[in-house]
């Protein structure tokens, strides 16, 4: 895997690019401006991008500007941003169309570099990763009627490990429960907030962007 990083703090930035090395992902760009990763994705595309949201020069989102402008132009490339705070605003703005290819997280959680990593390749690889912490921000903040007022507080549970990106394995793990029962909450969850069997767009992706919407 390839990846690109941009981060305005030197430390942070050389200390991510020695965990992907260490892991052994090919880290193609380290920059320290947004317009700078764009240049450098252009001239070189990568498997994924990981950058910061408040960048250089004025730091409000030229971070999210650029990962959207990469999401829009590239769609292929996986985009990790990262930020210091919870901001679902700016969450929402990067998942709005899709989380297919995209993942929002916490700097805090570079330190668990394992979960850091497998976050990264799943978002390369087309899925989504969440922060737990913005996820059940989210939930805090959900209006008293939506979809998903009809699932249980179990199945609400499943969702939201499936928001952060979880397998139907993690989910088991998680929850200790076995796979099997895993998935016949994933199914009935599918059911209940009307989500078809077929189509071109991935179901799990389709329930967590009406998690998300609500």
């Amino acid at each position: 895997m390839r990846v690109a990083i941009a981060e305005d703090s030197v430390l942070l930035r050389e200390g991510v690019a020695q965990l992907l090395t260490d892991a052994g992902i090919e880290v193609t760009a380290r920059c320290g401006t947004a317009d700078e990763l764009l240049t450098r994705v252009a001239a070189d595309p990568p498997d994924a991008v990981i950058v910061d949201i408040r960048m250089p020069p004025t730091h409000p989102d030229e971070g999210m500007q650029a990962a959207l402008t990469i999401r829009k132009k590239y769609p292929d490339i996986g985009v990790l941003v990262l930020s210091q705070y919870v901001e679902v605003g700016l969450a929402m703005r990067l998942l709005a169309d899709s989380a297919e290819g995209a993942g929002y997280l916490l700097k805090d959680r570079v330190s668990e570099v394992k979960e850091f990593i497998a976050a990264l390749r799943r978002v390369a690889d087309g899925g989504s990763a969440l922060d737990p912490t913005i996820v059940s921000t989210m939930l805090k903040r959900r209006r008293s009627s939506d979809p998903l007022d009809s699932l249980t507080p179990r199945e609400r549970e499943v969702l939201e490990l499936m928001a952060t990106g979880a397998s139907n394995a993690g989910i088991a793990e998680s929850m200790v429960i076995t796979q099997r029962a895993a998935e016949k909450y994933v199914s009935t969850i599918f059911t209940k907030l009307g989500i078809p069997a077929s189509g071109s767009e991935s179901r799990r992706v389709l329930a967590v962007l009406l998690f998300l919407r609500s």
